[in-house]
């Protein structure tokens, strides 16, 4: 049975009606649908288009005939920036559908978008606050649902939390206690801000990510800072050569100050950001690179249980990781399954990156036409692993979409409607 939906004052209702008012005619289509009919809005013919995003005409037809998914970020890239939009115009914003496990999420982006606007360091929005032991205990009982893409979880809790570690950070009864409630709030700011990036709110994701830096400058642990970083970049608009720059600035800075496993594991992370960075302004052999000295560092901290590791990183998080990057730079169905196989299915344990894995399987699948039919049990089970996080993934929403006009036969078909009501794809 779904979760109860959370109750929130009519005020909060209706604003976040508001907030997604905009978006919900656009995001009833395609992406293929969509980008149609932004390019005619710029007046360009596909010809045009396909010369301004350095693509082929043909495949500009194709992924608006939805005869060809766009699920590569340098594609999505490029053709936003030829048409001279945002990459949210063309991938859509948030959706709603009728599935409580997708939409009910929503509901607590309002109050966190409240908790964000009106903290700030030395006046906090409430003039009281739990003892600091205590809110970082209930803070850190969201570590687990992070992990879990478990939206439904934190949109009940990180709003108060935040009051209250903004508070202490902005009256703190000494020095070690601004220290531990700033690292708090940094941790607070990092996971809001996955979650708003996750249901596509962009502007609170980087509000969010703006916050959880300004939170670790005042730790003044380098560490603290590159955690930050590395959720700053995630949530930036995708200006992918920006965002490569950035990625590699923060792990030269924080290289030298990685001496203990936590360290080791933060440069981890912001290498395999720089990797992917890479992929998607197709240089090849520095995502290789990357992913080089990313596994040299998986090397060097222990995988026994994932789960443990800042953002889950270990050798199978680069296992992950590559299948993603490979899915990004075109790899075929078999190839990714390959790559996909080394990861150690003990140490899968941490939902969102299992249903990470196989969704990127199932996308590299669902490109092929011999293995598009497999393609549907792989994003089944990456539904089952992880569902708020892959009802709200629009790659998943875009195969989905894909494979829906590929459906051969009535099993099939059914299994794919299925999974587009939930994921509000028209079937």
């Amino acid at each position: 049975m779904s979760p109860a939906a959370p109750v929130l004052p009519r005020p909060y209702a209706e604003t976040l009606m508001r907030d997604v008012e905009g978006v919900l005619a656009m995001d009833e289509v395609t992406m293929g649908a969509r980008l149609r009919t932004l390019r005619r809005w710029r007046g360009m013919t596909q010809v045009q288009l396909a010369g301004l995003a350095d693509l082929s005409p043909s495949f500009v037809s194709m992924v608006e005939n939805g005869q060809r998914p766009l699920d590569r970020r340098s594609h999505i890239a490029a053709l936003a920036s030829a048409l001279r939009v945002s990459e949210t115009d063309l991938v859509g914003g948030p959706h709603l559908s009728q599935d409580r496990l997708q939409s009910d999420p929503h509901m607590a982006i309002q109050p966190l978008r409240v908790a964000l606007s009106v903290n700030s360091f030395g006046e906090p929005a409430t003039d009281s606050a739990r003892p600091l032991p205590q809110v970082i205990a209930d803070l850190e009982k969201l570590r687990l649902p992070h992990g879990a893409g478990d939206y439904l979880q934190q949109g009940r809790h990180l709003p108060g939390l935040l009051d209250e570690l903004y508070y202490h950070v902005s009256v703190p009864s000494d020095e070690a206690a601004l220290i531990r409630s700033a690292a708090a709030l940094t941790d607070a700011c990092i996971w809001s801000a996955s979650m708003c990036h996750a249901l596509y709110y962009p502007d609170l994701a980087q509000l969010a990510a703006r916050s959880a830096l300004d939170a670790a400058k005042v730790t003044s642990d380098p560490v603290r800072l590159g955690m930050a970083q590395f959720e700053y970049i995630g949530t930036a608009p995708r200006a992918w050569d920006h965002s490569l720059v950035r990625a590699e600035r923060a792990a030269n800075q924080l290289e030298p100050h990685a001496r203990d496993p936590i360290g080791l594991q933060v440069l981890g992370m912001l290498t395999l950001r720089a990797a992917l960075a890479a992929a998607v302004v197709q240089n090849g052999a520095l995502a290789d690179h990357w992913l080089t000295e990313a596994q040299a560092l998986a090397a060097r901290v222990s995988d026994e249980d994932p789960a443990c590791n800042w953002e889950w990183f270990g050798a199978t998080n680069v296992t992950c990781w590559r299948v993603a990057i490979a899915v990004e730079r075109g790899a075929s169905g078999q190839a990714v399954r390959e790559l996909a196989a080394a990861a150690d299915p003990a140490r899968l344990v941490v939902p969102t990156r299992h249903a990470a894995l196989l969704l990127d399987v199932g996308r590299a699948l669902a490109r092929d036409t011999g293995t598009q039919s497999e393609a549907v049990s792989w994003l089944r089970q990456a539904e089952l692993a992880a569902p708020q996080w892959v009802r709200n993934y629009a790659p998943a929403r875009e195969t989905v979409a894909f494979l829906l006009t590929r459906a051969k036969t009535t099993a099939g078909g059914r299994e794919l409607r299925g999974m587009a009501a939930r994921m509000a794809v028209p079937h």
